[in-house]
Protein backbone atom coordinates (compact mmCIF):
# COMPACT_ATOMS: atom_id res chain seq x y z
CA UNK A 1 0.00 0.00 0.00
CA UNK A 2 1.36 3.51 -0.70
CA UNK A 3 0.41 6.75 -0.58
CA UNK A 4 1.13 10.09 -3.06
CA UNK A 5 1.68 13.49 -1.78
CA UNK A 6 1.93 16.22 -4.57
CA UNK A 7 3.99 18.78 -2.98
CA UNK A 8 4.92 22.42 -4.88
CA UNK A 9 7.99 21.09 -6.07
CA UNK A 10 7.91 17.56 -5.25
CA UNK A 11 6.17 14.15 -5.60
CA UNK A 12 6.34 12.19 -2.33
CA UNK A 13 4.84 8.08 -2.54
CA UNK A 14 5.33 7.02 0.76
CA UNK A 15 4.97 2.72 0.83
CA UNK A 16 5.68 0.42 3.70
CA UNK A 17 9.25 0.06 3.23
CA UNK A 18 10.59 3.08 1.52
CA UNK A 19 9.77 6.51 0.40
CA UNK A 20 10.29 7.58 -3.55
CA UNK A 21 10.53 11.06 -4.01
CA UNK A 22 10.78 12.81 -7.72
CA UNK A 23 12.03 16.58 -8.38
CA UNK A 24 8.94 18.20 -9.94
CA UNK A 25 9.79 21.15 -11.93
CA UNK A 26 9.05 20.49 -15.46
CA UNK A 27 9.55 24.11 -16.38
CA UNK A 28 12.66 24.48 -14.89
CA UNK A 29 14.57 21.26 -15.39
CA UNK A 30 13.57 20.11 -11.65
CA UNK A 31 16.17 23.19 -11.08
CA UNK A 32 16.71 23.21 -7.14
CA UNK A 33 14.54 26.55 -5.47
CA UNK A 34 14.69 27.48 -1.97
CA UNK A 35 11.04 25.73 -2.20
CA UNK A 36 12.27 22.42 -3.02
CA UNK A 37 14.74 22.58 -0.13
CA UNK A 38 11.83 23.29 2.16
CA UNK A 39 9.68 20.69 0.77
CA UNK A 40 13.16 18.33 1.09
CA UNK A 41 13.45 19.00 4.65
CA UNK A 42 9.58 18.11 5.33
CA UNK A 43 10.80 14.80 3.55
CA UNK A 44 13.96 14.46 5.67
CA UNK A 45 11.53 15.31 9.18
CA UNK A 46 9.53 12.48 8.19
CA UNK A 47 12.21 9.64 7.03
CA UNK A 48 14.41 10.65 10.45
CA UNK A 49 11.02 10.31 12.26
CA UNK A 50 10.07 7.06 10.81
CA UNK A 51 13.24 5.78 9.14
CA UNK A 52 12.59 4.41 5.85
CA UNK A 53 14.58 3.59 2.44
CA UNK A 54 14.65 7.01 0.00
CA UNK A 55 14.65 6.92 -3.72
CA UNK A 56 15.38 9.63 -5.58
CA UNK A 57 14.81 10.76 -8.79
CA UNK A 58 13.88 13.43 -11.58
CA UNK A 59 10.48 13.94 -13.74
CA UNK A 60 10.98 14.13 -17.64
CA UNK A 61 14.26 12.61 -17.79
CA UNK A 62 16.55 15.07 -16.24
CA UNK A 63 17.29 14.42 -12.42
CA UNK A 64 17.99 18.53 -11.92
CA UNK A 65 19.44 20.53 -13.75
CA UNK A 66 21.41 22.35 -11.30
CA UNK A 67 20.12 24.92 -8.56
CA UNK A 68 18.11 27.90 -9.63
CA UNK A 69 20.25 30.61 -10.78
CA UNK A 70 17.80 33.30 -10.36
CA UNK A 71 17.74 32.90 -7.02
CA UNK A 72 21.51 32.39 -6.86
CA UNK A 73 21.84 35.70 -8.21
CA UNK A 74 19.92 37.35 -5.38
CA UNK A 75 21.96 35.36 -2.64
CA UNK A 76 24.90 37.39 -1.05
CA UNK A 77 27.49 36.87 1.70
CA UNK A 78 24.75 36.15 4.78
CA UNK A 79 22.73 33.28 2.61
CA UNK A 80 25.86 31.77 1.93
CA UNK A 81 26.50 31.58 5.79
CA UNK A 82 23.64 30.41 6.06
CA UNK A 83 24.34 26.73 3.78
CA UNK A 84 21.04 26.73 2.47
CA UNK A 85 21.47 23.92 0.07
CA UNK A 86 24.85 22.59 1.97
CA UNK A 87 22.94 22.03 5.13
CA UNK A 88 19.92 20.02 3.22
CA UNK A 89 22.12 17.88 1.24
CA UNK A 90 24.18 16.95 4.37
CA UNK A 91 20.61 16.04 6.15
CA UNK A 92 20.05 13.85 3.41
CA UNK A 93 23.17 12.26 4.02
CA UNK A 94 22.31 11.38 7.71
CA UNK A 95 19.32 10.00 6.91
CA UNK A 96 18.90 7.08 9.05
CA UNK A 97 18.47 4.38 6.15
CA UNK A 98 20.06 3.97 2.97
CA UNK A 99 19.52 6.49 0.26
CA UNK A 100 19.62 5.91 -3.98
CA UNK A 101 19.52 8.50 -6.57
CA UNK A 102 17.94 7.61 -9.80
CA UNK A 103 19.52 9.71 -12.42
CA UNK A 104 19.02 9.81 -16.09
CA UNK A 105 19.46 13.23 -17.85
CA UNK A 106 21.39 16.66 -16.28
CA UNK A 107 22.80 16.14 -12.84
CA UNK A 108 24.48 19.47 -12.76
CA UNK A 109 25.47 21.74 -10.11
CA UNK A 110 23.07 21.65 -7.06
CA UNK A 111 21.71 18.39 -8.60
CA UNK A 112 24.53 16.97 -8.52
CA UNK A 113 25.42 17.08 -5.31
CA UNK A 114 22.34 16.37 -4.29
CA UNK A 115 22.91 12.95 -5.91
CA UNK A 116 26.61 12.86 -4.45
CA UNK A 117 24.34 13.70 -0.88
CA UNK A 118 22.50 10.13 -1.46
CA UNK A 119 24.34 6.52 -0.37
CA UNK A 120 24.05 5.28 -3.85
CA UNK A 121 23.48 6.13 -7.25
CA UNK A 122 22.29 4.18 -10.44
CA UNK A 123 22.04 5.65 -13.98
CA UNK A 124 20.22 5.54 -17.35
CA UNK A 125 22.11 5.83 -20.77
CA UNK A 126 21.91 9.94 -21.00
CA UNK A 127 22.53 10.69 -17.30
CA UNK A 128 25.39 13.46 -16.84
CA UNK A 129 26.93 14.80 -14.13
CA UNK A 130 28.76 17.68 -13.59
CA UNK A 131 29.90 21.15 -11.57
CA UNK A 132 30.27 24.10 -13.82
CA UNK A 133 30.08 26.77 -10.86
CA UNK A 134 32.93 27.96 -11.29
CA UNK A 135 31.79 29.41 -14.86
CA UNK A 136 29.46 31.35 -12.65
CA UNK A 137 31.95 32.55 -10.39
CA UNK A 138 31.00 30.83 -7.39
CA UNK A 139 32.28 26.94 -6.34
CA UNK A 140 30.43 24.10 -5.96
CA UNK A 141 30.14 24.73 -2.12
CA UNK A 142 26.82 22.19 -1.55
CA UNK A 143 29.36 19.53 -0.64
CA UNK A 144 31.33 18.50 -4.29
CA UNK A 145 34.60 19.99 -3.21
CA UNK A 146 34.87 17.60 -0.61
CA UNK A 147 32.31 14.65 -1.37
CA UNK A 148 33.23 14.03 -4.62
CA UNK A 149 37.25 13.36 -4.44
CA UNK A 150 35.70 10.86 -1.72
CA UNK A 151 33.48 9.41 -4.40
CA UNK A 152 36.05 9.20 -7.45
CA UNK A 153 39.08 10.42 -6.33
CA UNK A 154 40.99 13.76 -6.45
CA UNK A 155 42.11 13.53 -10.00
CA UNK A 156 38.56 13.18 -11.64
CA UNK A 157 36.93 15.74 -9.25
CA UNK A 158 39.63 18.54 -9.91
CA UNK A 159 38.63 17.37 -14.01
CA UNK A 160 34.97 17.86 -13.09
CA UNK A 161 35.79 20.95 -10.33
CA UNK A 162 38.54 22.67 -12.36
CA UNK A 163 38.12 21.92 -15.99
CA UNK A 164 34.85 21.67 -16.53
CA UNK A 165 34.07 18.00 -17.42
CA UNK A 166 31.17 16.19 -17.54
CA UNK A 167 30.58 12.87 -16.43
CA UNK A 168 28.28 10.73 -18.61
CA UNK A 169 26.89 7.25 -18.00
CA UNK A 170 29.65 5.31 -19.12
CA UNK A 171 32.35 7.66 -17.27
CA UNK A 172 30.35 7.65 -14.30
CA UNK A 173 30.54 3.92 -14.02
CA UNK A 174 33.64 3.79 -14.55
CA UNK A 175 34.70 6.24 -11.96
CA UNK A 176 32.46 4.68 -9.46
CA UNK A 177 30.05 7.19 -8.91
CA UNK A 178 27.17 5.05 -10.13
CA UNK A 179 26.58 0.89 -9.61
CA UNK A 180 25.22 0.17 -12.77
CA UNK A 181 23.81 1.83 -16.24
CA UNK A 182 20.21 0.61 -17.22
CA UNK A 183 18.08 1.67 -20.14
CA UNK A 184 16.13 4.90 -19.65
CA UNK A 185 12.82 2.67 -19.16
CA UNK A 186 13.90 0.00 -16.55
CA UNK A 187 15.53 2.59 -14.35
CA UNK A 188 12.79 2.93 -11.99
CA UNK A 189 12.29 -0.75 -11.47
CA UNK A 190 16.48 -1.28 -11.51
CA UNK A 191 16.43 1.41 -8.62
CA UNK A 192 13.21 -0.47 -6.80
CA UNK A 193 15.10 -4.16 -7.58
CA UNK A 194 17.80 -2.35 -5.39
CA UNK A 195 16.16 -1.30 -2.74
CA UNK A 196 13.99 -4.70 -2.15
CA UNK A 197 17.25 -6.00 -2.12
CA UNK A 198 18.36 -3.75 0.58
CA UNK A 199 15.54 -4.12 2.24
CA UNK A 200 15.55 -8.08 2.31
CA UNK A 201 18.52 -6.93 4.86
CA UNK A 202 18.15 -6.22 9.19
CA UNK A 203 16.86 -2.46 8.83
CA UNK A 204 19.19 -2.09 12.08
CA UNK A 205 21.94 -3.87 10.27
CA UNK A 206 21.66 -1.16 7.54
CA UNK A 207 21.24 1.56 9.59
CA UNK A 208 24.10 0.89 11.82
CA UNK A 209 26.15 -0.19 9.10
CA UNK A 210 25.70 3.01 7.47
CA UNK A 211 26.33 5.19 10.67
CA UNK A 212 29.22 3.18 10.88
CA UNK A 213 31.06 3.97 7.70
CA UNK A 214 30.02 7.32 8.07
CA UNK A 215 31.91 7.98 11.39
CA UNK A 216 35.37 7.89 9.66
CA UNK A 217 38.36 8.26 12.36
CA UNK A 218 35.84 6.54 15.26
CA UNK A 219 36.98 2.93 14.30
CA UNK A 220 37.18 0.43 15.70
CA UNK A 221 35.12 1.54 18.66
CA UNK A 222 32.45 2.30 16.57
CA UNK A 223 32.53 -0.85 14.89
CA UNK A 224 32.77 -3.00 17.93
CA UNK A 225 29.63 -0.80 19.78
CA UNK A 226 27.12 -1.45 16.46
CA UNK A 227 28.04 -4.99 16.36
CA UNK A 228 27.33 -5.58 20.13
CA UNK A 229 23.84 -4.25 19.89
CA UNK A 230 23.41 -6.09 16.47
CA UNK A 231 24.67 -9.19 18.73
CA UNK A 232 22.04 -8.57 21.38
CA UNK A 233 19.21 -8.14 18.82
CA UNK A 234 16.42 -10.55 18.55
CA UNK A 235 16.74 -10.22 13.96
CA UNK A 236 20.16 -11.52 14.48
CA UNK A 237 19.20 -14.84 16.03
CA UNK A 238 16.68 -15.50 13.99
CA UNK A 239 18.31 -14.76 10.65
CA UNK A 240 21.18 -16.80 11.64
CA UNK A 241 18.64 -19.76 12.68
CA UNK A 242 17.69 -20.17 9.51
CA UNK A 243 20.75 -19.80 7.60
CA UNK A 244 21.44 -22.42 9.48
CA UNK A 245 19.15 -24.39 9.35
CA UNK A 246 18.75 -23.98 5.62
CA UNK A 247 22.43 -25.32 5.53
CA UNK A 248 22.06 -28.13 7.68
CA UNK A 249 19.20 -29.63 4.99
CA UNK A 250 21.43 -28.86 2.14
Amino acid sequence: MSTATTHETLLVEEREDRVVVTLHRPEARNAISGRMIAELHEVCDLLEADPKLLLLTGHGGVFAGGADIAELLRRGRNEALQGINSRLFERVRRLPMPTLAAVDGWALGGGAELSYACDLRIAGPDAVFGNPEAGLGILAAAGACWRLPELVGESIAKQVLLAGRNLDAAAALAAGLVIDVVPAEKLLDEAHALLDRMARSSATALRLTKLVVDSPGAHPVADDLAQAVLFEGQDKKDRMTRFLEKRSRA
